[in-house]
C-alpha cells in the first residue's frame, strides 16, 4: 500500500525544509525529499547575507516577515545558526546611488524597515576602514549574517524531529497527477507516495519540475563565486554591500572575511559547479578597494554551487496557474537564504489554510504570462 501524506516536498533547501517544519507546526503529514543532503546546493554555499534593505518591493513583505523568524530561530530550530545583526551598510558610488538610496529608505520605512542615509563624512567616521572613495551609504543596523552551512539542516533536524519523514539521497523520478492528490514515484521504489499537495522547491531544477505538470517557466542557473580569507582580528562590522550590486564583504564571529563577486561555472545535468580563477582574482581585487586593509590578509579557499535564476532576478513563489493543490518556490536568484523561513511559513499557509497573510502577489509564477521580457531587477537591489 503506498504512504499518504498531507504534504509532499520536492527539495531540500532552506525554503523545502522550513516548509516541512512550519507544515509540521500546523499538524499536516509531512515528506520531503531531496536527492542529496538538505541544504547542500544554494541554500548552503551562498554568501549568507541576511539583509532586507536592497530588496525588490515584491520580496520585502516575505523579508520583512523572515527577519522575526531570524531573531527566533534558537527556539525554532535549536540553533542560532550563527545569526548575528551586525547590519548591512550599502555604499555610493555618486551623488546619483545617494538619491537611490534615500529613495530606497522611503520604501523601506513603508514596510517597518529602519535605514540611516550616512553623508561621506559621517561614513569615514563610523567606519573608517572602508575606502575613502565613496559617497556616502545606507544603513540598516536589523540586517546582519548567518552561517548558510547551519541553516538548512538545522531547519530540517527540527522538522524530523516533529515527525517530519525527511528523505535525503531520494530521488524522485516522476510524478503524476490523480484524483485523490499527487503521485511521486522514487528511485529504487515500485511504490509510489501519495500527497493531497504538492510543493515544489526543487531549485535550479525546479522549472523542471513545474513543466512536468504543466506550468511552463524559464529559469536560467548560476553559481555565485565565493571566496574565505584566514582568520583576522576585528575589522569589519556590518555586512557590506555596494549600490548597483558588485562586490559584497563580512566577516565572521570567527575571524575570517566571506566575500563574492562574479559568476563560476554550473552543469546543474551533471551536479557540478566550479568557482573560477580569474574571477576570484577581480573579487579579491575589488574587495581590497572597497577595504584597503584586506590587502595583506591570505585567501584560503574559494567554492560555487548551483543556483536558479529567473528571467526578472525575482524567484517564483505561489500557487501553480494552473494546478490546484501545486504550489512553487524557486528560481531565486541569488535573494532566497534571507527569505527562506518565511517562504516555508507562507508555503505551509497555503497547503493548509489556502491563503497567507503575506503579501506575494509580485512573485507569482503568472507574472511572466503578462512580461514575458520582464526587466532585470538588478542594480540596487543585490547584495
Amino acid at each position: 500500500m503506498s504512504a499518504s501524506f498531507d504534504i509532499a516536498i520536492v527539495g531540500g533547501g532552506l525554503a523545502g525544509c522550513a516548509a516541512a517544519l512550519h507544515a509540521r507546526r500546523m499538524g499536516a503529514s509531512v515528506i520531503l525529499f531531496e536527492r542529496g543532503r538538505c541544504g547542500a546546493q544554494a541554500s548552503g554555499v551562498n554568501y549568507g547575507g541576511v539583509r532586507q534593505q536592497g530588496r525588490h518591493p515584491a520580496e520585502l513583505p516575505l523579508a520583512r516577515r523572515s527577519r522575526a523568524i531570524w531573531s527566533n530561530l534558537q527556539s525554532l530550530v535549536g540553533s542560532d545558526c550563527e545569526f548575528r545583526a551586525t547590519g548591512h551598510l550599502k555604499l555610493a558610488r555618486s551623488d546619483a546611488d545617494m538619491h537611490d538610496l534615500a529613495a530606497h529608505r522611503e520604501l523601506l520605512g513603508s514596510h517597518e524597515i529602519h535605514a540611516e542615509i550616512l553623508e561621506r563624512a559621517e561614513l569615514r567616521l563610523r567606519f573608517p576602514y572602508v575606502a575613502p572613495i565613496y559617497a556616502g551609504a545606507s544603513f540598516c543596523p536589523e540586517d546582519g549574517q548567518a552561517n548558510p552551512r547551519l541553516v538548512a539542516p538545522a531547519f530540517a533536524r527540527a522538522a524530523r524531529a516533529l515527525g517530519a519523514d525527511i528523505r535525503e539521497c531520494c530521488l524522485v523520478k516522476e510524478i503524476r497527477v490523480s484524483e485523490q492528490g499527487f503521485l511521486l514515484w522514487l528511485a529504487g521504489d515500485p511504490s509510489p507516495v501519495r500527497a493531497r499537495r504538492l510543493v515544489n522547491t526543487a531549485g535550479a531544477w525546479g522549472a523542471a519540475i513545474a513543466a512536468s505538470l504543466g506550468d511552463q517557466v524559464e529559469e536560467a542557473v548560476m553559481a555565485p563565486n565565493m571566496c574565505v580569507t584566514e582568520p583576522i582580528a576585528p575589522l569589519i562590522g556590518p555586512n557590506l554591500g555596494i549600490c548597483g550590486g558588485g562586490i559584497y564583504i563580512r566577516q565572521t564571529g570567527q575571524g575570517s572575511v566571506v566575500f563574492g563577486s562574479g559568476l563560476g561555472i554550473a552543469d546543474q545535468h551533471q551536479l557540478k559547479a566550479r568557482p573560477l580563477a580569474e574571477v576570484t582574482c577581480e573579487a579579491a581585487r575589488s574587495a581590497i578597494a572597497m577595504v584597503p586593509a584586506l590587502a595583506d590578509v591570505l585567501l584560503v579557499r574559494t567554492w560555487t554551487g548551483i543556483e536558479g535564476r529567473m528571467p526578472d532576478g525575482l524567484p517564483v513563489v505561489g500557487p501553480s496557474p494552473t494546478l490546484d493543490g501545486l504550489f512553487h518556490a524557486f528560481g531565486f536568484s541569488g535573494h532566497g537564504f534571507q527569505l527562506g523561513p518565511a517562504v516555508g511559513a507562507v508555503l505551509a499557509e497555503l497547503c493548509l489554510e489556502d491563503h497567507s497573510p503575506t503579501e506575494i502577489d509580485g512573485l507569482s509564477m503568472s507574472r511572466f504570462e503578462k512580461r514575458p521580457a520582464a526587466s532585470d531587477a538588478a542594480g540596487l537591489h543585490s547584495a
